[in-house]
């Protein structure tokens, strides 16, 4: 073999280490602690050959080197391949390192830690995600809930920053399709195999995403939903996005372990309020009353609070004025003394408002001026201006 064919020591250290880790993903549950907390402090290679060895490490059982062994990696790299799936890991050109802050993040339902790898289908990047916002929130979505994840998903993806979602029914569907509205790119992260769909009635929305987007997962292809898969995913989306919003979450929603996870990676975590009477966003209330999560109503406060200092501030609108704005404290004074629905004289409204008769007979001479009172046979009244 030719120096300019044979691979250099990297480039094999580097396919030893891809296989070991499609082995060990095979092997274990998405955000399994053992098993992500020893891939990190061991590497993937040592810990790959030590379970081989039927070692037992950290309370793994030595009956996993028979698993391991009955594995084929460079073959599930293939069969992945052909089903337009490719498998990034730590180390890679495109792996995100924003996921990099899961090792130091307090583990949620037994779950945690840099995922062992992730399996993409479609032609987004990973290391593309940075800038990132994830819009999650109930499966039960009300009409409301789906409009403002809808609005929030376009502002975001017009602004150029991609949308990560979850796939499912609700608001994360509304998320995904705002932002395909607005032409921007969206990622779905699964709780399956990147190469199943899930839910069923997404099988068109999914395939679009595979095409335009991408659809990642921490599970192996083939790998069924199951709940436990749901918790660990929840991780990847927080993790992948530089902040989270949460649109209408029940006290018990599942959104609410992503916005935990948020919290614990120190990323941005935004809520939108809905009605107080609402149980679907008592969930997102308690994240806001509790200082968790900053209130947002639009597209625009979430570009605000993810951006850099002095980027996408949010203009307030002016509140609008009045013509009693303009008048100083004591002409205020003086003409909430006049009756509104009667006239009166200068000393009945100086008694009412507390002031002289002096100063309320010029008063009352500079707020005729201003149109705001009129002096009739009757006495003082306000005008239609003062009125509204």
């Amino acid at each position: 073999m030719s120096a300019a064919t044979t691979p250099s020591p990297t480039a094999v250290v580097r396919e030893r280490e891809r296989l070991a880790r499609v082995a060990l993903n095979r092997l274990g549950e998405p955000g399994d602690l053992r098993l992500t907390s020893l891939t990190r402090e061991l590497g993937a290679e040592r810990l790959h050959e030590m379970l081989l060895g039927e070692g037992e490490t950290n309370g793994l059982q030595t009956d996993v080197a028979a698993r391991l062994a009955a594995l084929d990696p460079a073959r599930e790299l293939e069969q992945a391949a052909r089903l337009g799936l490719r498998f990034v890991v730590p180390g890679d050109a495109e792996w995100p390192v924003q996921l990099e802050s899961l090792a130091t993040a307090a583990p949620l339902h037994e779950r945690g830690g840099v995922p062992v790898g992730l399996w993409v289908r479609g032609p987004l990047r990973l290391d593309e995600l940075a800038r990132s916002v994830a819009v999650v929130g109930s499966r039960a979505a009300t009409t409301y809930g789906d409009g403002v994840a809808a609005e929030i998903a376009a502002a975001v993806g017009r602004s150029g920053r991609p949308v990560v979602s979850g796939g499912a029914f609700g608001i994360d569907v509304a998320a995904h399709r705002g932002a395909v509205t607005a032409g921007a790119p969206t990622v779905a992260v699964l709780a399956c195999g990147a190469d199943r769909v899930y839910p069923a009635a997404h099988r068109e929305l999914i395939e679009h995403l595979a095409r335009t987007g991408a659809v990642v997962s921490e599970a192996a292809p083939g790998c069924a939903p199951l709940r436990i898969r749901f918790l660990a995913r929840n991780r990847i989306i927080a993790a992948l996005a530089a902040g989270t919003v949460v649109v209408e979450a029940a006290r018990r929603s599942g959104a609410l372990n992503t916005a935990g996870w948020a919290t614990r990676l120190h990323r941005p975590l935004m809520g939108v309020p809905g009605p107080v009477t609402s149980a679907g966003s008592a969930g997102v209330h308690e994240q806001i009353r509790a200082g968790a999560a900053a209130l947002v109503t639009c597209g625009a406060d979430v570009l605000e609070l993810v951006g850099g200092a002095g980027e996408a501030l949010v203009e307030r609108p002016p509140v609008p004025g009045t013509a009693r704005d303009a008048l100083s404290h004591r002409l205020r004074q003086v003409l909430d003394a006049v009756p509104a629905a009667s006239a009166a004289g200068a000393d009945s409204i100086a008694r009412v408002a507390g002031l002289g008769v002096l100063e309320v007979g010029s008063s009352l001479l500079r707020l005729q001026a201003a149109g705001m009172v009129l002096d009739t046979p009757a006495g003082w009244r306000l005008t239609e201006l003062a009125r509204a």
